[in-house]
């Protein structure tokens, strides 16, 4: 489990305090009054030669260690990561200057405390990192802010109003209103065929709908190719890319997923490896001549690593001069391996160079809420979200998402609901062995408005309750919670969930 924060500082008199995770290695000298310990003042005095007085342990929220918060037992690490619920690796408490201390005024207005987006690795990924990773920004980069709904009023909102027969007309209306800023949260309302208007307020279910829906139409957008179902390029043809130029959709596709992983959407998952390495300043990029989608082109290439001697390497090299010597790699080496670099360097030119607008444009895009710096810093771990890769939703990753709310134990209620939850655990099984006609996405999405599971995490959590009055689940995306029905057999209950999820508004569409 990886977690990246997109941190903002909190302003003077903190802004000298630093950030300390609590490691494993660290608790069973930590645990206690931590300041006291003299070894741990003398390594923050070490490295922070400024404090004259102090230094001062703090709670996240600015107010000074001394008990647990919320009663009088005096602060012990151990006591305080049973109250949290958080492993040791993922505690955070700060240091400060005595002086900076007795200046805050700790119960201010909550404005002053960091804005973070948090963004975890979680098991279905490939990362599995337990330290936490800081994704520092600019003070002036703001970070957006969901409020509840109890005060909703006050959330400043961009508005988009989206038919899911056709997303990307709506979408693009939102993103370009002239108002349109990236930092506020976002209200999604949907549309059905004859233009009313769905009754639900958005929390969240919506707006995560909207955005799976939206990385799904840009992975088949005119300024993408690629392979089928592998990755996809950033494309200049030359209509294309006169109309994608014209239109800015370069800059626009950026700016979505950006704007699509810090508002908990999922990511694009379909750029291809040697874009992405390019975008977060590697400069090992490597590619294959299948990368190459024009025809004339890949055939001149795989004639030219096909050669068996220099003589004929040099023959291949006067056959496609002209076409070398627009991608700059025009060159008699002098000896048969140099084939290897001249067809590396022609389809990094095909892929990246000859794009170089395009690219730089859509990384302009994903400077949006300064994604790209947080791409650059963790490359690893956005990867999976950013890139295509095979791995697919697993019973294990959606099964561990949802936690059941039971009735108390020993209560006929929650009898009865230990047994739905087994039909439940069942019906994963079956649905990840494709026998109930659904796929594990299409439950997820039924639930929470995605298809995967995003970079960052879903909030709220998704809950899994039982519904007794419906013989149909029951969904509801802004809260993220499933009412299973009550079922009197698993035949039962498989027909219903099936019903249910295939007759849910949008099924077939994402």
């Amino acid at each position: 489990m990886a977690e990246v924060k997109r941190r903002r500082r909190k302003p003077k008199p903190l802004e000298e305090a630093i950030q300390f995770s609590l490691l494993k290695k660290d608790k069973e000298g930590l645990d206690g009054r931590f300041i006291n310990d003299s070894k741990a003042e003398k390594k923050v005095r070490d490295f922070n030669q400024d404090m004259e007085e102090g230094p001062v342990l703090l709670y996240p929220d600015g107010s000074e260690v001394k008990n647990i918060p919320g009663t009088n037992t005096p602060f012990k690490l151990h006591l305080y990561k049973e109250a949290i619920g958080k492993a040791y690796q993922r505690i955070t408490l700060f240091i400060s200057t005595f002086q900076d201390f007795l200046a805050n005024d700790c119960s201010g207005d909550s404005s002053s405390e960091d804005s973070e987006v948090q963004v975890k690795s979680t098991s279905h990924s490939l990362h599995y990192e337990s330290d936490t990773l800081i994704w520092d920004v600019p003070d002036e980069a703001s970070t957006p802010n969901a409020g509840s709904t109890s005060n909703r009023q006050h959330v400043q909102e961009e508005r988009f109003n989206i038919n899911r027969a056709d997303v990307w007309d709506g979408a693009i209306r939102g993103f370009r209103r002239a108002s349109y800023n990236p930092s506020h949260d976002m209200l999604v309302k949907f549309t059905d065929d004859e233009g009313t208007t769905e009754d639900a307020v958005d929390t969240g279910g919506p707006k995560r709908e909207f955005l799976t829906l939206l990385m799904d139409c840009l992975r088949t957008r005119r300024i993408f190719d690629g392979p089928a179902k592998l990755s996809c390029f950033i494309l200049t043809g030359q209509k294309q890319f006169t109309i994608a130029a014209r239109e800015d959709e370069y800059f626009l596709a950026g700016q979505m997923i950006a704007v699509s992983i810090v508002h908990g959407g999922p990511g694009p998952r379909f750029l291809s490896d040697m874009l992405y390495n390019h975008l977060t300043g590697r400069t090992d990029i490597n590619g294959t001549v299948e990368d190459i989608t024009d025809e004339t082109m890949k055939a001149a290439l795989l004639e030219i690593s096909s050669a068996a001697s220099l003589d004929e390497l040099h023959m291949l090299m006067d056959k496609y001069a002209s076409l070398l010597q627009t991608a700059g790699c025009f060159d008699y080496p002098q000896s048969v391996e140099g084939k290897e670099n001249i067809v590396k360097d022609f389809i990094q030119w095909y892929i990246i160079y000859r794009n170089q607008y395009s690219v730089q444009r859509f990384s302009n895009g994903l400077s949006t809420l300064d994604v790209i710096h947080a791409l650059e810093q963790h490359p690893s771990v956005f990867r999976p979200y950013m890139c295509y890769n095979v791995e697919k939703l697993t019973l294990e990753s959606l099964e561990a998402v949802f936690k059941a709310q039971l009735s108390e134990v020993g209560s006929t209620r929650r009898h009865e609901e230990t047994r739905i939850l087994g039909y439940w655990r069942d019906y994963l099984l079956d649905t990840g062995e494709q026998e109930t006609g659904i796929s594990l996405q299409d439950i997820l999405m039924f639930v929470t408005g995605l298809d995967s599971l995003p970079p960052s995490t879903i909030e709220p959590q998704p809950q899994l309750t039982f519904e007794r009055t419906s013989k149909f689940p029951i969904a509801s995306t802004c809260a993220n919670t499933i009412k299973l029905p009550m079922s009197k057999s698993y035949e039962e209950f498989k027909n219903a969930m099936g019903f249910g999820i295939q007759n849910s508004p949008g099924f077939g569409l994402h």
